[in-house]
């Protein structure tokens, strides 16, 4: 265990060579873990009168306490994130909070309608009612906060509460507001209360005094208890030929590995959990990846790859590859993906991605692979949201999105989200050879143009196929501001963008709020319901040879297998068979095993 205060730094100096590569791993038969964390000891029981009246009973016996001002600890960090956090036997603990699961829900304000979105009406001010007489018991709390779904169930924050109104049930917030506002039915809850530290697992620190409360879940003097100090643990910087192996990092306020302007360099084998942010970030340089690697409990998302030139459309050749990513976004919950890609000619291949609030794979820029990844139970907290998503660009053409599977997705409380969200006019995706199994809108292309479904399976998709024509009616504000924008930003009448992309270099004057160009074809939809095409989008889509009203003759029963008889009639239309075998982890000289199904 090397407990770090500040990051282990590597800079080209410690590079290796394509024929000597410098790897740094474990002695073989020990453990390596590299943690901003510090123990804490001291534990002891609650005796402050003051405090064991805030506590409910159940917990005045069971709850304890340490001093982190005598351990030398006096940086808390910030509640709403970024701050310290404690981990018990390699586990987050949870902030005291009500309700100890789930959320309550906004049921009156107090300056109503004095927002309006396109009729969805709330209050720019954060004032708003509550159910029940639970608050009645924080009148003793000073550092009260909440978080919320406050308009939209796409954008959450954490708020500091101002005060607390228990007879009429009002609680007011600490300005600046939400920028969307507040609407009646969005959902909420307490965080931070010494009150509601009610149950094993929750704990609670007194900022002014430094003094940290904590149930824990097992006998304290059996586990280990650590606080995060350290934010990144390690920075590789112009590095090139060196491989970071088999190693755990762990109990970061930050991102845990962070690499800059470097080549032909990787992180493989290696744990990377209970993190104030994401595991591994890599910006620049090229040829750089994270193999191999389980990656969970993180504040944020997993990975991120910034590489290669969006101008010259220069490659990246960044990739992640055969990852095991999931229950992240502990903090930052929306917008915080398994994998961010951006840039150009980069890869996210053979991951195996699951539980976490929003999506698992965002992408922007040009030209990436998008393959062979399994995602499943992502967007939990969250409606309008895509397991893989990209929005608002005319110029960020070329990616393929193919041979994943992607099941069981349907978004917050069950009420629906998307497989793969081209968002706001997003455009020049090719969606291929995918299986989709039990998720809401399947394929769903949000105005844009130029782009292909082809060769799918739908089961059980409630919409498989999404197409809208939004630029040309609630939207279209976005199309001489952002999207023109952008467009000019991209030397797209350059010969090499008009060869790469030579639809694009007339767009303005091909009516360009029109979703052109698209492309359905040789696709299969079981179950379910095929499409959901706008009116005024269908006359601009291409649909040919799909299988939608007829059983395409699966081996067996899905999702135990999707694969076709050899007389189905999906074969008659020119379908192809996707590499289903092929999907997901596999064993190689760093992933000696793969998880249970």
């Amino acid at each position: 265990m090397y407990e770090r205060t500040k990051p282990f730094e590597l800079t080209s100096e410690d590079s290796g060579s394509p024929r000597k590569p410098v790897i740094y791993c474990a002695w073989p038969g020990e453990e390596v873990r590299i943690a901003g964390g510090k123990l804490v000891s001291g534990w002891k029981p609650v005796t402050d009168e003051a405090v064991l009246r805030r506590l409910v009973p159940d917990a005045r016996s069971s709850v304890l306490q340490a001093d982190l001002k005598t351990l030398g600890l006096e940086d808390y960090g910030r509640v709403k994130g970024g701050g310290l956090e404690l981990f018990f036997d390699d586990k987050p603990m949870t902030l005291a909070r009500w309700p100890n699961e789930g959320f309550v829900k906004i049921v009156g304000l107090v300056e109503p309608d004095t927002v309006n979105v396109r009729g969805t009406k709330g209050s720019k001010t954060a004032k708003f009612m509550y159910e029940g007489d639970r608050p009645k018991r924080w009148t003793h709390e000073n550092d009260m906060w909440v978080h919320g779904y406050w308009f939209w169930d796409w954008s959450d924050q954490r708020q500091k509460v101002e005060s607390i109104d228990t007879e009429k049930r009002i609680i007011s917030l600490v300005p600046p507001f939400h920028r969307y506002g507040y609407r009646i039915g969005q959902w909420f809850y307490g965080m931070n209360i010494l009150a509601e530290l009610d149950a094993p697992g929750e704990c609670y620190l007194d900022r002014q005094t430094g003094i940290l409360y904590f149930w824990p879940p097992a006998p304290i003097e059996k586990g280990r208890a650590v606080v995060s100090v350290s934010d990144t643990l390690m920075n590789l910087t112009d590095v090139s030929h060196v491989v970071i192996q088999g190693v755990i990092f762990e109990v970061g306020r930050g991102t845990a590995v962070v690499m800059k302007g470097c080549t032909h360099t990787q992180i493989a084998g290696c744990v990377l959990r209970n993190l104030g942010s994401a595991a591994v970030r890599i910006e620049g340089g090229s040829n750089n990846g994270v193999v191999a690697c389980d990656i969970y409990g993180t504040g944020s998302g997993g990975i991120v790859l910034r590489g290669g030139e969006r101008a010259s459309l220069t490659p990246g050749g960044h990739f992640a590859d055969n990852n095991h990513i999931h229950h992240y976004g502990r903090w930052n919950r929306m917008y915080t993906p398994a994998i961010s890609l951006n840039g150009v000619g980069n890869r996210v291949a053979h991951n195996l991605i699951h539980d976490a609030p929003h999506m698992a794979v965002s992408f922007g820029g040009n030209n990436h692979f998008i393959e062979f990844n399994e995602i499943h139970n992502v967007c939990l907290e969250s409606n309008d949201a895509g397991a893989i998503y990209a929005g608002r660009d005319w110029t960020m053409r070329g990616t393929v999105i193919r041979h994943n599977y992607l099941h069981d997705i349907t978004g917050f409380r069950g009420r629906g989200c998307v497989g793969v969200y081209l968002d706001d006019m997003f455009c020049g995706t090719k969606i291929y050879g995918n299986v989709f199994y039990r998720v809401t809108r399947a394929a769903f292309i949000g105005g844009g143009r130029d782009c292909i479904v082809q060769n799918n399976i739908f089961v059980d998709c409630r919409p498989s196929l999404h197409i809208d024509a939004r630029a040309m009616g609630w939207a279209g504000y976005h199309v001489n501001t952002t999207m023109t924008q952008r467009l000019k930003a991209m030397p797209y009448t350059s010969e090499l963008w008009k060869n790469s992309y030579p639809k694009l270099v007339n767009i303005l004057e091909d009516e360009p709020a029109a979703p052109k160009g698209n492309i359905v074809a040789r696709n299969i939809s079981y179950g379910g319901r095929w499409d959901e095409v706008n009116n005024d989008a269908r006359p601009y889509a291409t649909f040919s040879d799909n299988c939608v009203d007829q059983d395409p003759l699966f081996e067996g029963a899905p999702p135990k297998t999707f694969r076709l008889r050899e007389d189905s009639p999906a074969y008659r239309i020119g379908f192809k068979p996707i590499p289903f075998e092929e999907i997901g982890l596999y064993r190689d000289e760093y992933r000696i095993e793969l998880p249970s199904k």
